[in-house]
């Protein structure tokens, strides 16, 4: 979930006449059937598809069409609620699919149209933004690429290009260089407009805050409310950014550890000290040989971390993972952990990917230059041991390699920058305190430059609006139905 886009300053104040909107295409509304949903399962649910050009200064060349869900409200309509969950990579359709369920009889579903736009090559839009076959990504997840001598770091960075290379060659440069989140903010606004409101409501989940803040940075007049939950901070570049948030895993990983001590049996033991040596006792030897699961594949060290990273997501998961790694300790089985990992990935019981982990690098890569040079990221890697020390194989080297961002195809198209003050009530910022993802600090400083109130709750999971917690529930509902900014400083 990195970072930023270039902001600039006075962009928020009104001219004195406003200039006519560009028109939108008005589009045929069917059912949703077109995205895998059976018509009786979201009765109400309407879906289309929105064209848009890839380069907005060459509306006449090649272009991508957007994947839309609308669940219209049940009682007197205040207007369009757009949702997106984050990634980059997930899809909005799929979520905004599952909050109608969710949300039924509610004050949202009363009130708002629920709407979802899978942004550019993402989830139900065409063209699909995909790097690798099903078999590649599998040959992927079975490398560990933790070998940081010289020549590792070589096979490590070539199997980066190799993949930036195939990036290009499947999906061509035009369409790479135009899925960035400045991209994906100004796509919203044609889909505002194509539903004929002068104003949104917004409620952006992780990666989903970064669209939220460039919207408001451009089109902060069609705002009418905002929630933005587990905040992304745009003023900080990659390289911070992911050593901030994997300082957030590992104290996810403490807290999960100390919870799994209580228990007798606890594969990681009682005692606080040895936690990460335990860890790394179990999952380090499948370096050299697969763990054993049901599932032929095994289960790699690669799998084992991304299984464990799943689970530091939410405390529901916690369960699943001690048993992964009860079953690497006992040499019989590891299957949840590879469920973890299948999860994250998203790999189906059929072998087949979605396309979210792609469509996570090539946003990514567009969205914030890299640095090159070799030894800033020997220097990052030291860094990053001592932020998350679960997290890393073997003793430094002094040699490290770089990010894919490195080798991507295309420049990236914006830079970080922090975020202007929006508009007065349009924004509330929401943030977790031992949030592993998106760290707590991010919502401060990121409610402090949008000049917003911060709603803080207290726990150990990523993003939490609309999972269950009545105090900053109440207080989300509050605000998007009735605009009434939550109390200064709310703590749930």
């Amino acid at each position: 979930m990195l970072l930023a886009i270039a902001l600039l300053s006075g962009l928020f104040a009104p001219s004195a006449q406003a200039e006519p909107e560009p028109a939108v295409a008005q589009q045929v509304w069917t059912d949703c059937a077109r995205f895998g949903y059976a018509p009786d399962a979201l009765p109400t649910a309407q879906c289309t598809t929105v064209s848009v050009p890839l380069n907005a200064d060459n509306p006449t060349g090649g272009r991508a069409e957007l994947a839309v869900i609308r669940i219209p409200a049940t009682g007197a309509r205040i207007g369009p609620l757009f949702v997106n969950p984050g990634g980059p990579g997930a899809s909005a359709v799929d979520t905004v699919a599952g909050m109608g369920r969710a949300l039924a009889g509610s004050p949202i579903n009363e009130h708002f149209d629920l709407v979802g736009v899978d942004p550019r090559g993402v989830g139900h839009s065409t063209p699909e933004l995909r790097c690798r076959t099903d078999a590649e990504f599998d040959a992927w997840r079975r490398d560990p690429m933790v070998d940081f001598s010289p020549a590792g770091v070589a096979a490590i960075e070539a199997r980066y290009q190799q993949f930036a290379d195939q990036c290009a060659a499947r999906m061509g440069t035009d369409f790479l260089s135009g899925v960035g989140t400045v991209n994906a903010a100004r796509d919203l606004d044609t889909v505002r407009r194509l539903l004929g409101d002068e104003q949104l409501n917004y409620l952006g989940f992780s990666y989903g805050t970064q669209i939220g803040t460039a919207y408001l940075e451009e089109f902060g007049r069609h705002v009418r409310t905002m929630v933005l939950d587990g905040a992304i901070d745009p003023a900080v570049p990659p390289m911070e950014e992911t050593l901030r948030q994997n300082a957030g895993f590992q104290t996810a990983f403490n807290t999960y550890a100390a919870d799994c001590a209580r228990l007798p049996g606890c594969p990681l033991g009682q005692d606080p000290a040895q936690w990460v040596n335990r860890y790394h006792a179990l999952v380090d030897p499948l370096v050299v040989a697969p763990g054993r699961t049901a599932d032929p594949r095994g289960l790699s060290y690669s799998d084992a971390i991304t299984g464990t990273g799943n689970a530091l997501y939410t405390p529901r998961f916690w369960d699943y993972l001690t048993s992964g790694l009860l079953g690497l300790q006992r040499g019989t089985d590891a299957d949840d952990l590879l469920v973890l990992a299948d999860q994250y990935q998203g790999r189906d019981a059929a072998g087949h990917y979605r396309n979210k982990q792609d469509a996570f690098n090539a946003v990514r890569c567009v969205d914030a230059p890299v640095s090159k040079d070799p030894a800033a990221w020997a220097a990052f890697d030291l860094q990053m041991r001592q932020a998350a020390p679960f997290l890393s194989y073997g003793a430094f080297t002094g040699f490290a390699p770089r990010d894919i961002c490195a080798f991507w195809p295309v420049p990236a198209t914006s830079a970080p920058a922090p975020a202007p003050p929006a508009p007065a009530g349009t924004v509330v910022v929401v943030s977790t305190t031992r949030d592993p993802a998106t760290p707590y600090q991010a919502g401060v400083d990121l409610a402090r430059q949008l000049q917003a109130p911060l709603i803080t709750f207290d726990g150990t999971q990523h993003t939490v609006v609309f999972n269950g917690q009545q105090c900053v529930d109440s207080a989300t509902v509050n605000y998007f139905v009735d605009q009434v900014l939550p109390p200064a400083n709310l703590f749930c």
